[in-house]
C-alpha cells in the first residue's frame, strides 16, 4: 500500500473512533440529565373529610298535669291545679342524630308570684332521639292559690317555661 493511502486509512480509522467516542458521550449525559419539568402542577392533596357534626339535644314541649304515665308523658294535660295535687311537667326532648346519645342536663325551675322559687331540680340525661323526662313538685299541706310558672333548662339555658295557676 502507498503511503498516501495508508494515511487516509488511518485518518478515517481516527476519525471513526472520535465520532463512536463523541456519540456515546452524548447517550451518557443524555441519561445523567434529569427529564425537563413539566408545566402541570402536581394534583392537589385529598382534604381530609370533615368531621360528622356533632348532634344536638333540644326541648320540643313542655307539659302540665296532675297525673303521669310510664311513658313519662302527662296522661291529661292542664293549666289549673288544685292545692293538694302533685303537678307533673313532662319534658319532650328529642336529637338531630336519632341513633347518637347526647349527655346534658335538664333542670326545672318552680316559681310562686313573684319570682319566689318553690323547688330546683336537675337531672343528668343520656338523649337519644325523642324522649320525655319527667320533673313533679308536691305539697302534702297544700300550695297557696295564686300564679307559678316553671322554667325548663338545657345546659344552663332556659328553653322553655310554662305558667300554671293553683286554685
Amino acid at each position: 500500500m502507498t503511503r498516501k493511502t495508508l494515511n487516509i486509512a488511518i485518518a478515517a480509522a481516527l476519525l471513526g473512533t472520535l465520532a463512536l467516542v463523541g456519540c456515546k458521550k452524548g447517550q451518557d449525559e443524555a441519561a445523567m440529565t434529569p427529564p425537563p419539568a413539566t408545566t402541570e402542577p402536581a394534583p392537589a392533596p385529598m382534604p381530609e373529610p370533615a368531621p360528622a357534626p356533632a348532634s344536638s339535644a333540644s326541648v320540643t314541649a313542655v307539659d302540665l298535669g296532675n297525673s303521669i304515665g310510664a311513658d313519662m308523658k302527662v296522661a291529661t294535660p292542664s293549666t289549673s291545679f288544685a292545692p293538694t295535687d302533685t303537678i307533673y311537667a313532662s319534658v319532650a326532648t328529642s336529637t338531630s342524630d336519632p341513633a347518637a346519645s347526647v349527655p346534658g342536663t335538664l333542670s326545672a325551675t318552680w316559681t310562686f308570684e313573684d319570682g319566689q322559687v318553690v323547688n330546683e331540680e336537675s337531672k343528668s340525661v343520656n338523649l337519644t332521639g325523642a324522649g320525655n323526662t319527667e320533673f313533679h313538685i308536691a305539697k302534702p299541706d297544700g300550695f297557696p292559690a295564686g300564679s307559678y310558672k316553671v322554667e325548663i333548662s338545657l345546659d344552663g339555658n332556659v328553653v322553655q317555661s310554662k305558667d300554671f295557676s293553683v286554685k
